[in-house]
């Protein structure tokens, strides 16, 4: 009988059918999916994701929290045409705004909500512009979190120790990347000093513009640099063309994917040491 007509099974199924029995506990179950990985049915991606979402119910915000003493804030007394160059400068879309202290929180204060200043600047007024804020303990767990900034509709939280001091401040963002790994947006690439960034599974956030020299110093490397000087160079030359974001290439023992690029060029690659035998 042909079977030609079935449909070929997802990598999933593929993963599954290699488990020679159920795993017995979690610990098993990760040693398992590291020899799928092993077996190229998994790739260093989805290893991590997977880890990722296996460790998120056992997380804390205490874990992936801003401290306290990193925390960009915006005083309530502040003129807002004083607080325009700073919100700018920091580049985010939210503040906790707050009083004579880091303890007074006041509220949170979206950047686009500063516009309504431009409309009218005799009639803005900041404390009415705040949103609320959701104050939880540093202990809460993650998953609890991100049921939280569900049911709230709110994209940011304010932690506070045992005393009911706060502590930091925790992100959805923060929270996700527990599970997706870094999430770089456009004023992260611009504005980061680094051009080799270390990320979460052993992989590297690789500005484009990083020379190919500074790049072998860097890995303890010899990748090629007599034809091209950067790495996006060096990339799009192996490939014969600008590559979109999401394409990899492998290049001797390491994998580059774009994590960010335009139709002109390559802004930034994800770069990870990736021997032959796991191509």
């Amino acid at each position: 009988m042909d079977d030609s007509s079935k449909p070929s099974p997802t990598w999933f199924g593929r993963l599954l059918n290699r488990f020679s029995h159920e795993p017995e506990d979690r610990d098993e179950l990760v040693s398992q999916l590291h020899a799928a990985f092993e077996r190229n049915l998994l790739d260093a991606e989805a290893l991590s994701m997977i880890e990722g979402v296996l460790s998120f119910s056992e997380r804390t915000v205490r874990e992936v929290m801003v401290q306290r003493s990193q925390m960009q804030v915006i005083r309530l007394s502040d003129p807002v045409e004083k607080l325009l160059p700073y919100v700018i400068e920091a580049g985010h879309s939210r503040f906790p705004v707050i009083g004579e202290d880091k303890d007074d929180v006041q509220g949170i204060l979206l950047s686009k909500d500063l516009l309504q200043y431009f409309l009218s600047p005799g009639q803005f007024n900041m404390q009415k512009t705040l949103r609320p804020v959701v104050f939880v303990p540093e202990s809460k767990r993650l998953d609890g979190l991100l049921r939280e900034f569900r049911a709230t509709k709110t994209h940011m939280a304010i932690a506070v120790d045992e005393y009911g001091g706060v502590s930091g401040l925790i992100t959805i963002e923060d929270v996700l990347e527990v599970i997706v790994g870094d999430i770089d947006d456009e004023h992260d690439l611009i504005e980061s000093e680094d051009d080799i960034v270390s990320v979460r599974g052993g992989r590297y956030r690789v500005l484009a513009t990083t020379t190919v020299e500074d790049f072998n110093d860097f890995f303890e490397c010899d990748l090629p640099d007599d034809e091209v000087d950067t790495i996006g160079g060096l990339v799009t030359a192996n490939l014969g063309y600008v590559p979109t974001r999401g394409e990899g290439l492998q290049l001797r023992d390491w994998h580059f994917t774009v994590i960010r690029a335009d139709s002109r060029r390559l802004q930034a690659l994800l770069v990870e040491r990736r021997a032959a035998a796991e191509r």
